[in-house]
């Protein structure tokens, strides 16, 4: 058998035994390679296939929202998704909550060297699904590598654009005294799967995050109700933070119902043993809407009637309050103030 090596030939990257180092970052063949292997193979569109610097796109209609996240989960992959998935997600719903359409994405990649390749190509997968599913595709992109122990194996930042049609005014500056708070379903699954993971907690019932996309519930909610008030993902700070930070912007305060606020039992048990609040844990497919109390029932039937709201619930009502507390009727019948999550209960969940 010839030893003889094809002219030009290039050895095509190891997915399954490879690892990243810094050659796939210094802008020659080994970053071309990473870069046609792997991310072109995987988020393939016409965008990408120009190999420009930048997408070029039509402008539709309406006001254009954009919105960037970076994404530093640790464990990088939980129960009901990834850094991949998330980060998709993630973006797509920072620009749902104002009532747009997501239409594109652009993601960056911070890579460390050694990161084995099987990874980032099934975090890049993820990714694709995620984006395709989503139908909101990944049209632009870079990649950077950092020398080893200068990273945590990969960071990646998304960046999203979508249109809001006219006449779809979403705040978190509208909320009023009367207007009434609704959450789409459970609270506290996406933060309690990560933390699960860490502490190699396991219960009758796994506890799953709820990561998705939430733009067509979204959709569909602004179709029911026009005039929603406000919106918003209760990620990092829970609930809790979520809902501090829209009476801070609106300059009114709130009065939950315990009763009403849903949590799974396992993730309930997994809050108690950790000595976790769920009114603070992460959500990343959940949102918590603000309407007037007239459309309060027509916006709770949208949200049932879609399969990522059918759990959704009124779980209490804004209210004038100078101080702009949120407060809670407790089960027990008495009083608490919710508020503002003092430092970090759960750092690297998102």
């Amino acid at each position: 058998m010839s030893g003889t090596v094809k002219p030009g030939y290039v050895r095509p990257l190891d997915l399954k035994h490879g690892r990243v180092d810094l050659s796939h970052g210094s802008g020659g063949r080994a970053m071309a390679q990473l870069v046609e292997q792997l991310f072109l193979e995987a988020f393939d569109n016409e965008w990408l296939r120009q190999r420009n610097d930048q997408a070029r796109f039509a402008v539709q209609a309406g006001r254009m929202v954009m919105s960037t996240d970076s994404h530093v989960v640790s464990p990088l992959f939980f129960p009901g998704g990834d850094i991949g998935s998330l980060s998709v997600h993630g973006t797509i719903n920072d620009v749902a909550m104002s009532g747009a359409r997501p239409l594109y994405l652009a993601a960056g990649f911070i890579l460390e060297e050694g990161f084995p390749l099987a990874d980032l190509k099934r975090i890049v997968a993820s990714m694709a699904r995620a984006a395709q599913d989503a139908g909101v595709p990944v049209i632009t992109g870079d990649t950077k590598v950092v020398e080893q122990g200068k990273g945590d194996g990969v960071f990646v930042t998304t960046t999203g654009v979508g249109v809001v049609p006219e006449g779809i005014d979403i705040s978190g500056d509208r909320a009023r005294p009367g207007d009434r708070i609704l959450v789409s379903g459970t609270i506290g699954d996406h933060g309690m799967a990560i933390m699960s993971q860490r502490e190699s907690l396991s219960f009758a019932s796994d506890i799953v995050s709820d990561s998705a996309a939430l733009h067509t519930l979204v959709a569909a909610m602004v179709e029911a109700v026009p005039d929603i008030h406000c919106l918003r993902d209760p990620t990092r700070g829970g609930l809790a933070t979520t809902l501090n930070e829209i009476a801070a912007q609106s300059a009114v305060g709130m009065m939950l119902d315990e009763t009403a606020i849903q949590v799974e039992p396992q993730v309930a048990a997994a809050c108690e043993f950790l000595g976790l609040d769920p009114l603070y844990v992460a959500n990343e497919g959940k949102l918590v809407a603000i309407c007037a109390p007239e459309d309060a029932e027509r916006l709770l039937a949208a949200m049932r009637a879609h399969p990522q709201g059918q759990r959704a619930a009124v779980i209490g009502e804004v209210i004038a309050d100078d101080h702009r507390f949120v407060q809670m009727k407790t089960g027990f019948g008495g009083r608490r103030i919710v508020d503002w999550l003092s430092g970090d209960q759960l750092p690297r969940i998102c």
